[in-house]
Formats: structure tokens, C-alpha cells, sequence
């Protein structure tokens, strides 16, 4: 009996300090300092059986911790990918509990962030099919790791995104979209991004699964995270063709995106100038739908009351689109002092893609008649183009877009007060411009 009990002890002994070994090694794990020394430690050789202990506890921590690992490390990812580990944690998945299917849906996803490479790997060894089944999981938790090791995966290449695709993933993304949980629907609408971001045929299969109408829904909630990401999918998918920026207009995100370049929140105002850009670049008739939603004016509110220039730049972008479209587009935004606007901006602006921006825009408002590109030449503009052009810190795209700009304008430029002056100043690519437009000038 005493035996016996000597006997117990030690095994109860022996489990216990495996589980406080696993929790322990979790917990360093948690922190990225500790890395270096746990692998020189030799900590994937004694966490390696741990992993397929006969105690569920220490097994799950000992997946989870992994996972913990190769989340820091890339190198580490594939000295597990090396194992084949992953292989042997696919067996039987299915049948196992929510808390292993969590840990090894956590591992799945930190070891496929790295590269597409790795990505890869976990799919070909069966992690999409553990990840379709787990999308159905009656647990959140298992539910939410899915999703989120699916946009770990999408988000590399067409490849890869085209195989979550044919597995199937789409229809239940969506309906996780519909689920209660805030954090569940954003990593699902992130999800969607990474797969609609990397081809017009990706985009599609998204649209063609009803995506757009609940994403379009989701605009309306209170979270500020899960409007951000919503407002990227839209655009992700809309930026592509027209035809997919119609279905996405066809959901009535508009004036509600309009209204959300007003948010205090400067990633959501940020967000929806992006997608009110991707809408208006397509066709005449997109831009003149933003304009009659009340484009005009809440992109020039947003552009004006936002300090950050990375912030700024998607709405000149969407004024530039909707200006080049239409003379009379032109014309409202002129009237709405947009090139005004703009022009006080480049004056004031240090930011070189931001510059390039602003010159291409109002080389967009001022490129359709003599009445546009007299609202250009009167804000006194055109100095700061030259001096821009001749700054050497200046990038080769800046400049490409000063010499579109002008070719745009000139030509329509009744303005000789405001060209004359650049004659002393100006290069010689840009001056045989201005001499020849005013030579025709005066020669009329």
C-alpha cells in the first residue's frame, strides 16, 4: 500500500512539474527579450514532447507556447516547419477539444505571418481543411483563430488567396461577419481584404458571396475598429474595376461614407476618403455620383481639417479623380474653392509624395478650358511648381507630375501675366512650353 502510494506521488509529482515547466516556459514566451535565450536553451527540443503529453493541459499550453515562439521569430517558424510538427498536430484534429484546436489554430496562423513560403506550408500539409471545418466551430474562440489564421494566409500572394478561395472559406467568413462579436466580425472583414485585395477575380468571388451588402450594414456600427477595416474592404474591392465599384455604390454606402470623413477618428476619415477614391477614379458617371452624394464638399472639409499629410493624401487623390472626369465637376470644385485649397496646401507642404499629389490634382482642375486654368494661374501657383522642379531633394516623380501639370494647363492658359514671370526662372524642358504656348497666344 505504501508502495504503491510512493508510486503515485511520483508520477502526480512528475506531472506536475511539466505543466509548471510548459506554463512557465509560456510565460517567458509571452516576452520577446526572452527568446534568444530559450532557443539556445535548447527550448523546442524539451517542449517538442510536451506536445503530444497524455495531459490535455500541458499539451494545449505546450501548442500555444509554440506558437508564442514563432510568433517572435521567423527563423524559429521554419526550425518547427522542419520538424513536422504541424503534420502530426493535424491528426485527428477534428475530433480533438475547443481548447486544442485554439492553440493549434494560434500556431497555424504565427507561423504563417511570416512569409508565403511558410503560408504555403501550412496549407499544403492539410491547414485549410482544419481551418474550413474550424470556421463552423459552435465555439467563438475556435471560430475567431480560424478566421484569423485565414487572413494570415490570404494575404501573401493571389496563390494562396485563390486556394482559400476554392477551399470554400468565403460563404463562412461571411457568415462570421454576421456573428455578434465586434472582434469576430472585424477579423472577418480583414480576412476579406486579404483575400479581395489581389485581383479583380478574388474581389468577385467575395462580392458574389453577398459580402458587400453586410459590410455595407457594418458602416453604421458604433465600433471604431470595425469601421476602419470595413471601410478598406469596400475599397479593397471596389478599387479594381468599375463593375465592382457599382456593386459596392449599389449597397447605399453613400452618404454614410461621406459622413465618416467627418469621424473623429482620423484611420476611419482616412479609410473613407480611400474608398470614396477608389469609387471615383473608375468613370464619369461614379465620380458624378460622389459629387451629387455631396463629395465635393466633404472631401475639401476633410482635406482642410486634416493635419497629417499620409492622412490628407487619399482625399486630394479623390478630388483629383472627380476633377479630371468632368468640366463641370471641375468647375463645382473650383467654385467650392478646392483649388484654392490646394494651392495653400503646396505652399505649405514638405512632404514629396504629398507634393506630387497636389500638383497632379490641380493639373486635373486646370487641364479642360481657359476658365479652369485661369483658376489655377491666379493663386499664383506656378512659381512654386518651378522652384519645386528645380529642388534637388525633389523626386523624379514630383517633377514627372509638375511637367504633366503644366502640359495639362498651359495649353488652356489665357494667363500671360501669370507666365511671364517664369521665363528667367524656368528649365529648360518646361520654358520651351511656356514659350511656345505664349508665342501661339500672341500670335491669336
Amino acid at each position: 500500500m505504501t508502495a504503491n502510494r510512493g508510486v503515485s506521488q511520483a508520477f502526480t509529482e512528475y506531472q506536475a512539474a511539466r505543466l509548471r515547466f510548459v506554463q512557465t516556459i509560456s510565460d517567458l514566451s509571452s516576452r520577446s527579450h526572452n527568446i534568444e535565450g530559450l532557443e539556445k536553451a535548447g527550448v523546442l527540443d524539451l517542449l517538442e514532447p510536451l506536445l503530444f503529453d497524455v495531459l490535455p493541459s500541458i499539451q494545449q499550453t505546450a501548442i500555444a507556447t509554440l506558437g508564442k515562439l514563432t510568433n517572435h521569430e521567423e527563423k524559429l517558424a521554419y526550425t518547427v516547419v522542419k520538424r513536422d510538427i504541424v503534420p502530426k498536430l493535424l491528426e485527428n484534429f477534428n475530433k480533438q477539444n475547443k481548447f486544442y484546436k485554439k492553440s493549434t489554430l494560434y500556431l497555424f496562423r504565427t507561423i504563417s505571418k511570416h512569409s508565403e513560403d511558410l503560408a504555403n506550408f501550412v496549407v499544403d500539409v492539410g491547414g485549410i481543411s482544419a481551418i474550413f471545418d474550424s470556421l463552423g466551430d459552435l465555439d467563438f474562440r475556435v471560430k475567431e483563430n480560424a478566421v484569423w489564421a485565414v487572413g494570415y494566409i490570404a494575404r501573401h500572394s493571389e496563390d494562396l488567396a485563390l486556394k482559400i478561395v476554392t477551399a470554400g472559406v468565403v460563404p463562412l467568413l461571411v457568415l462570421c461577419l454576421q456573428e455578434p462579436d465586434h472582434n469576430l466580425k472585424h477579423l472577418s472583414a480583414s480576412a476579406l481584404y486579404d483575400i479581395s485585395k489581389h485581383t479583380p477575380e478574388l474581389a468577385q468571388a467575395v462580392v458574389d458571396n453577398d459580402a458587400i451588402i453586410i459590410l455595407a450594414k457594418l458602416l453604421m456600427n458604433e465600433e471604431v475598429k470595425l469601421k476602419r477595416q470595413v471601410l478598406l474592404t469596400l475599397g479593397s474591392i471596389a478599387k479594381h474595376s468599375t463593375n465592382l465599384a457599382e456593386s459596392v455604390v449599389e449597397a447605399d454606402i453613400f452618404p454614410s461614407c461621406l459622413l465618416l470623413m467627418g469621424h473623429p477618428d482620423d484611420a476611419v476619415r482616412k479609410n473613407a476618403a480611400i474608398l470614396t477614391r477608389e469609387i471615383s477614379k473608375h468613370t464619369l458617371e461614379l465620380a458624378q455620383l460622389v459629387a451629387n452624394a455631396g463629395g465635393i464638399a466633404a472631401l475639401i472639409e476633410f482635406i482642410s481639417t486634416t493635419f497629417k499629410s499620409s492622412t490628407k493624401l487619399p482625399g486630394i487623390m479623390a478630388l483629383g479623380y472627380i476633377a479630371g472626369h468632368s468640366d463641370q465637376i471641375a468647375i463645382a470644385i473650383i467654385g467650392s474653392q478646392g483649388v484654392v485649397l490646394l494651392s495653400k496646401l503646396l505652399m505649405q507642404e514638405i512632404d514629396d509624395s504629398t507634393q506630387a499629389i497636389i500638383v497632379w490634382a490641380l493639373g486635373q482642375l486646370g487641364k479642360h478650358s481657359p476658365e479652369h486654368a485661369q483658376a489655377v494661374a491666379v493663386t499664383n501657383i506656378f512659381p512654386k511648381f518651378i522652384q519645386l522642379y528645380m529642388d534637388p531633394k525633389s523626386s523624379q516623380d514630383l517633377k514627372t507630375k509638375i511637367i504633366s501639370s503644366f502640359k495639362n494647363i498651359l495649353p488652356k492658359c489665357s494667363a500671360v501675366d501669370a507666365l511671364e514671370p517664369l521665363l528667367g526662372d524656368s528649365p529648360p524642358e518646361i520654358l520651351s512650353d511656356i514659350l511656345q504656348h505664349l508665342s501661339e497666344s500672341i500670335s491669336n
